[in-house]
């Protein structure tokens, strides 16, 4: 099973670094909020598999700023296609 989180935490890095390129690169601003989203799935699970100790707090504020991170984003690429 750890494997599988090592491959999930990886991959998660690496949508961070698109989300960046994005938002760097090709100008697109909703990259800004996948980065931000992944990277904040990067920091829990890398607290998760290196056992951590964190408040439940920090992690239920975390991830609502990922939700809203992401539905901002989302919102954007809609908004952009239409």
């Amino acid at each position: 099973m750890d494997v599988l989180v090592l491959i999930s935490l990886f991959a998660e890095v690496i949508v961070s670094i698109l989300g960046i390129m994005l938002a760097v690169v090709r100008k697109k601003d909703f990259g800004w909020g996948i980065a931000l989203t992944f990277s904040i799935y990067v920091f829990y699970d890398a607290v998760r598999f290196f056992n951590i100790k964190t408040s439940a707090t920090l992690i239920g504020t975390l991830f609502f700023i990922a939700s809203i991170s992401i539905l901002w984003a989302v919102w954007r690429i809609y908004e952009v296609r239409s």
